[in-house]
């Protein structure tokens, strides 16, 4: 047996429920011999919805981001559960998504490599077929007293052999969520106790390791909490921080830079938590949507929703999160294809361009401009330079940035207020981002723009340079292709429009 807590608590959303183990203490028993033994996780005691990944740490410097697939066990029977009436999910849980998809494999080879979470909601009743496995291994049936209202369900060896296939084949990094209340028994609503019966996650972690297939972490528990003395590798949140998909003020939730900066709140807490407490420990954003109870319908999938993503991804960077896992990467309406055509929707193109120009290393940006445009910058990734995101939240100033120093690289942002009458004033405001120097061969930076189709900011077709990112004539990704421009040009950011600018040989401290 891996560890005895006491009693520990599912939870979904924003309750708080914690996971003690005995005394506090490290068990010392750490359960079967195999490449990683599972520890159970700190609790930050903040609205935190906490898992536990015990990694293989191969992230090095600041941050790399990738978005995963939380594939969960049983979504569309989940969605029962709440007020929505129809299902979006169709066919995208581990059980049944369709592996053979041509769309699917295409558009997980294109982030080469890509970190998938396979878990979610009802990982704490999926028993493994395989082994002495004590209990019959039935599908999932609803059950008033279950864990959100159903019965544990199965997971065959058949299948998960598929699965594991299709990860090797699209050279995907795996991260598996574990039942964390195998064997222990319900105190009452939301709280669970006595001890985990480890023997079906043995078995399962064996099987796993005889068939060679390749695991990067192990996740214990989906959304348990609780505290000990050194007993994590990292420490995983679940953000939701637009809070729920029938909020009818998503968008203007998403364009509000006010809300935007709460996220930082709850990034800086836990920064300060693992300092404290657990500095040899690394904090993954280990499931977010966005919006909670699979997104909206009209927001979740649609442009406007690469407003919060992309800010997302650059301020968790900031707080040196390693991993970002996008809920998800099919599935409900936040997912990155759609469920039932499996065509990308706009955040799959800003997934896909982050992480193809925005490098581990995180560099300082400080603005004293409009609070509606957001800048981050990282050391490209691959190649020498530096990368800039940039996002304009204003639905009606364009910025105009000119380099005034090719050392410092220092920006002077021309903020023009757009009205029906035209432009009504400018401002001359001071940003500045610091480098050492820049060699004078950089004759041209790449601008990669995207806005939505047609002006509509809940089109779910992205515009990059004025061309609809779409599949080709061969039903592939589209290539993404930078406009090369004079590298002492200004550089313009329209309103409500994100664009990454790439500097290929400008050089700062940290990129070495």
């Amino acid at each position: 047996m891996l560890a005895k807590p006491t009693n520990l608590s599912p939870t979904r959303f924003n309750k708080h429920v914690y996971l003690v183990t005995e005394n506090g203490q490290q068990p010392k028993d750490k359960g079967p011999d195999l490449p990683f033994w599972l520890k159970i996780k700190l609790q930050p005691f903040q609205t935190l919805l906490v898992g536990l990944f015990v990694s293989k740490e191969n992230f090095t410097a600041f941050s790399l981001f990738c978005f995963c697939s939380n594939a969960c066990f049983l979504a569309c029977f989940l969605l029962e559960l709440t007020e929505y009436t129809k299902c979006p999910w169709h066919y995208t849980s581990v059980m049944n998504l369709n592996l053979s998809h041509p769309f699917l494999a295409k558009a997980v080879q294109a982030f080469n490599p890509l970190r998938i979470r396979v878990g979610g909601s009802l990982q704490d009743q999926v028993l493994y077929n395989v082994g002495n496995l004590k209990s019959p291994c039935h599908p999932f049936q609803k059950m008033k007293d279950g864990l959100f209202g159903f019965s544990k369900g199965c997971l065959h060896m058949e299948r998960w052999d598929e699965l594991n296939r299709f990860f090797k084949e699209t050279g995907v990094m795996v991260t598996f969520g574990l039942n964390a209340l195998h064997g222990r028994h319900k105190i009452k609503r939301n709280l669970w106790g006595g001890d985990w019966d480890s023997s079906n996650a043995q078995d399962f972690m064996k099987y796993t390791i005889s068939k060679g297939h390749h695991i990067d972490s192990w996740e214990f528990g989906n959304e348990l909490s609780g505290h000990g003395s050194r007993v994590l590798d990292v420490m995983s949140h679940h953000m939701y921080n637009l809070g729920a998909g029938v909020d009818p003020k998503l968008v203007s939730k998403i364009l509000n830079p006010d809300h935007l900066n709460k996220a930082a709140y709850t990034f800086g807490n836990l920064t300060h938590v693992i300092r404290r407490h657990g500095p040899w420990s690394s904090a993954w954003v280990g499931e977010s949507g966005g919006a909670y109870n699979s997104g909206s319908a009209r927001v979740s999938n649609t442009f406007v929703n690469s407003f919060w993503y992309l800010d997302q991804l650059g301020m968790s960077s900031k707080y040196h999160t390693k991993v970002y896992c996008r809920q998800t990467l099919i599935g409900g309406n936040y997912g990155l294809l759609n469920a039932t055509t499996f065509v990308p929707n706009p955040d799959y193109y800003s997934a896909l361009l982050w992480h193809r120009l925005m490098g581990k290393v995180v560099l300082s940006v400080e603005s004293d401009a409009s609070p509606f445009l957001r800048s981050y910058a990282h050391c490209s990734k691959g190649r020498a330079g530096v990368t800039l995101l940039v996002i304009n939240l204003s639905n009606q100033t364009k910025f105009m940035m000119n380099v005034q120093n090719s050392i410092n690289l220092k920006l002077a942002v021309n903020e023009q207020n757009i009205t029906r009458d035209g432009f009504t004033h400018t401002l001359k405001k001071a940003f500045s981002w610091v480098g050492t120097k820049a060699s004078d061969e950089a004759l041209f930076r790449e601008e990669y723009h995207l806005t939505p189709k047609d002006g509509y900011l809940q089109s779910r077709t992205m515009v990059l340079n004025g061309i609809p990112l779409e599949f080709t004539g061969a039903r592939n990704i589209p290539s993404l292709h930078p406009v090369h421009v004079d590298v002492k040009s200004p550089i313009s950011v329209s309103p409500l429009s994100i664009a990454f600018i790439v500097f290929p040989n400008f050089e700062a401290p940290a990129c070495g």
